[in-house]
């Protein structure tokens, strides 16, 4: 599903390439993304191994505190030795060299992999072969630029803890959903035994959206108090529940990202039910999250059908129900487009 960013070949895809559905076999990726983002705001572009060190154990060591599984190996002495730090068994000075030597093994030289290939953009040069460095890019610096840039670290933390999510919860699918939560707009991990919340709705679904709105393709943001505020909007009315309440009306499958405008603005969405055009989207972003290695395929193969005809015959099964047991007839709800047709 890699052409999904082949067809627009700009840095902040490639970028969301490597978040999104870059291999997933431990949590180092996203300290490194989290790390090469502190870099950006110093404006330094040569960073030795040492200096890299110190914020992305920081990372790693935070999250290390509250999921102490950041990985699908049985052993990891570099994360051995992070977990040793955070009980005090080793000074700071040993944590950082320990993660000169054990935390950049791997981590440099897949980075940039997606789907088994090396992108076509790269971020940053490993140098550690001469200088014991990194060299940021320019593409980097660019990336830095975009209006998209303040989105992207929430995306990636957001992304980490769904994984850590997966990991943590090593179930059967029928045991561990992820649903929507209102108050708090948190995505909530479900078990049999336990409801726990997993991380912040808007910036999980917004990378998949290219932070676009779902409806229109304004631009939308996941920072919390920016004009362009993203809400979490169910595609399905919410009141569909009133006539089956079966419906995982709160499942990520039936979960989008719209503008304030096409949320409830004047010519709003509301609960009105939205075109079959944008039904097909619908189905054609779930159908995408399914295929790529996405935490949250199991959630909507659980919610939806483990077939494409399944998930196909249940969001149709869901558009009649909402047509028949709410009396919606006429027109179906589209707003005017707003902004290139992205995804």
């Amino acid at each position: 599903m890699s052409r999904f960013y082949e067809l627009e070949p700009i840095a902040e895809n490639y970028w969301r390439a490597i978040i999104l559905f870059g291999r997933n076999s431990a949590s180092y990726k996203f300290a490194l993304a989290k790390t090469l983002f502190d870099f950006y705001s110093s404006g330094k572009t040569h960073i030795t191994l040492e200096e890299l060190a110190v914020p992305y154990a920081t990372h790693l060591c935070e999250h290390l505190k509250e999921h102490p599984k950041q990985g699908t190996s049985e052993q990891s002495t570099f994360l051995d030795k992070l977990r040793a730090f955070n009980k005090g068994a080793v000074e700071k000075d040993e944590m950082i060299s320990n993660t000169v030597r054990y935390g950049f093994v791997n981590v440099l030289d897949a980075f940039h992999n997606v789907h088994g290939k090396e992108i076509d953009v790269r971020f940053f040069i490993d140098e550690r072969n001469k200088k014991n460095a990194i060299q940021l890019t320019d593409d980097f610096m660019l990336l830095g630029e975009q209006q998209q840039f303040a989105n992207f670290a929430q995306e990636t933390e957001s992304r980490w803890r769904l994984v850590e999510s997966a990991w943590e919860n090593n179930l059967p699918r029928n045991l561990m959903l992820v649903e929507y939560e209102e108050e708090g707009s948190l995505l909530m991990g479900v078990n049999a035994i336990r409801r726990t919340s997993v991380t912040p709705a808007r910036p999980a679904l917004n990378g998949y959206q290219k932070g676009r709105c779902f409806y229109c393709f304004r631009e939308i943001s996941v920072i919390f108090g920016n004009e362009k505020m993203a809400e979490v909007d169910h595609f399905f009315p919410h009141k569909l529940k009133q006539c089956d309440n079966r419906k995982p009306i709160d499942g990520i499958a039936n979960l989008v990202l719209a503008c304030q405008e096409c949320n409830r603005g004047e010519n709003g969405k509301f609960d009105r039910l939205p075109s079959i055009e944008l039904l097909e989207r619908l189905f054609n972003r779930n159908e995408y999250l399914i295929t790529s290695h996405h935490p949250l395929r199991e959630t909507l193969i659980s919610q939806t059908g483990n077939t494409t005809e399944k998930r196909q015959a249940y969001l149709q099964e869901a558009y009649n129900c909402s047509i028949e047991h709410l009396a919606i007839s006429g027109r179906k709800w589209q707003p005017k487009q707003q902004g290139a047709a992205i995804f």
